[in-house]
């Protein structure tokens, strides 16, 4: 019989996180019931707080997150009642055109549960990512459900469910970082810094960390940066002529701009050598608008690229991910600033937004 949990919804445009009662519904076909251990408070719950995902309120927001497999429906044979799992929103359908040609981390149909979690008034509630994770209890197709290593902080690991995985995935799926490149990141909040470990784990030789924050351009040289430009005091010209001056005057291999505006992707495409890759992974608002001479696009060549969940595919990046993370050779957990309640869900927007965290992580 369906349950009714506690859970943190927005629900109207700028309206502070609210706490209230929500129902589960029984799990149907290819359906199951997650209960949520950790969820991680991502920006993405706040463009959907402020209404730049779309209008779809009230939303249950909330998505980076692991628990355990609780109650299964019909049919569901991909995951066990029991089973440690982190969540994802790419679960790949194997039968899209995308999926096809054997490019899965660009599935058009994606999976996600049926039925709907509601209000206990039976108002319908719009998970954030298909997923709704700041409850105690979550409903998702089973395809969601990435088995890990049940030894892993769900604190930790449960970060692949998005920010953490989109900066890694960013650099090595998406910018395709080989041994002995130089890469620039800008912007070095949880996305940025994890694009760093990424470049790291790919044998980067030259990581760049460009950010305005002294605190967070610290954090990313203890998590493997090999330079640092505070841009606080530099125009776009001053990043790039920075970053070619480390580069021995020719930019860096791959650039990538984790923070999503048309600033920032400017400096990434000069800031990058001829025939060299950007990558774009923050995410712009829909107002922002580009504008670039097309001669440059033609004239330097190489590969201008948007990353998509770092181009994941969960089923083999999360649990590979997990057991780096287990060997030490991954640091996830210096990702999680702090843990806090479900009722600090909204102090901790304020910290992201001004870049005293990382991650605050929800425990439930």
């Amino acid at each position: 019989m369906p349950i009714t949990v506690q859970g943190a919804i927005a629900r109207s445009k700028g309206a502070p996180v609210e706490l209230t009662s929500i129902v589960i519904p029984d799990p149907g076909p290819g359906e199951v019931v997650v209960d949520i251990e950790t969820c991680g408070v991502c920006h993405t719950d706040f463009h959907y707080k402020e209404g730049g995902i779309n209008d779809d309120f009230p939303f249950l927001l909330g998505h980076e997150a692991a628990g355990r497999v609780s109650v299964i429906g019909e049919g569901v044979t991909h995951v066990a009642v029991g089973d440690f799992v982190v969540l994802n929103w790419r679960a790949v359908c194997g039968d899209c055109r995308a999926c096809k040609r054997a490019e899965p981390w660009y599935c058009f149909n994606t999976f996600n549960a049926t039925q709907k979690m509601t209000l206990t008034d039976g108002t319908e509630l719009s998970p954030a990512l298909g997923i709704g994770a700041f409850a105690e209890k979550t409903l998702v197709h089973e395809k969601q459900c990435t088995r890990v290593n049940q030894d892993a902080d769900p604190a930790a690991v449960g970060l692949l469910g998005c920010g953490i995985m989109a900066g890694i995935g960013a650099a090595m799926n998406t910018g395709n970082v080989s041994h002995g490149d130089s890469v620039a990141v800008i912007g070095c909040g949880g996305v940025g810094n994890a694009a760093v470990v990424g470049s790291r784990l790919a044998g980067a030789s030259v990581i760049i960390a460009i950010d305005r924050d002294a605190k967070k351009l610290q954090k990313a040289q203890e998590l493997g940066a090999t330079h640092r430009i505070d841009s606080s005091g530099l125009d776009e010209d001053g990043v790039v002529a920075a970053v070619q001056a480390l580069t021995g005057g020719f930019g860096a291999d791959v650039v990538i701009d984790a923070v999503g505006r048309p600033e920032t992707w400017r400096q990434a495409f000069y800031a990058r050598d001829l025939a060299g890759t950007v990558v774009l992974v923050g995410v712009p608002t829909p107002d922002m608008m580009l504008e670039i001479p097309l001669l440059d696009v033609f004239g330097r060549g190489g590969s201008l690229k948007s990353s998509w969940y770092g181009d994941c595919l969960p089923e083999r990046d999360f649990p590979m991910l997990t057991d780096l993370y287990l060997q030490g050779r991954l640091p996830l957990a210096d990702f999680v600033s702090e843990r806090i309640g479900i009722d600090d869900i909204e102090a901790a927007f304020a910290k992201m937004a001004s870049g005293d965290v990382l991650r605050s992580v929800v425990v439930l």
